[in-house]
């Protein structure tokens, strides 16, 4: 899955976050983003943009890995649902892909918030998504 690796190391955004792939397989990919102050709301949860933006990528990569060489993936619909406030101090973002086609790909992701202290996992978003596999 190297292209993944080489697509996410261009990708200047998730770089800007602070986020890191950690796990990259046949229709699963996972991606980590740690707690910061300048990413968070007023209330002090890191931003639903944040967590929606890592939680697309991680869809958007895992539907790519079911993609043909030299092809590209965009996002075409998502549907992201907020369960708990962002609050921890790493998050886990997980995409998988639910059904693979020629041009779409629907993928379900999940993001989780994991505190220092007791190592749980908080279950805290969960998205649906649709990719558009571009192929030059």
């Amino acid at each position: 899955m190297q292209r993944i690796t080489e697509s996410f190391e261009k990708h200047a955004f998730m770089h800007t976050l602070g986020a890191k792939l950690t796990n990259v397989e046949s229709g699963e990919v996972v991606i980590e983003i740690p707690f910061r102050d300048d990413l968070v709301q007023q209330h002090g949860f890191l931003h639903a943009g944040v967590v929606t933006t890592v939680v697309d990528t991680a869809c958007g990569y895992a539907a790519l890995t079911q993609m043909p060489e030299g092809a590209e993936v965009v996002t075409v619909e998502f549907k992201v649902n907020f369960m708990a406030p962002a609050v921890g101090d790493l998050f886990v973002a997980k995409g998988s892909v639910v059904r693979a086609g020629k041009t779409l790909t629907v993928t379900q992701g999940d993001v989780y918030a994991i505190t220092n202290d007791t190592k749980k996992q908080k279950h805290i978003a969960t998205m649906q998504a649709t990719m558009f596999a571009v192929v030059a």
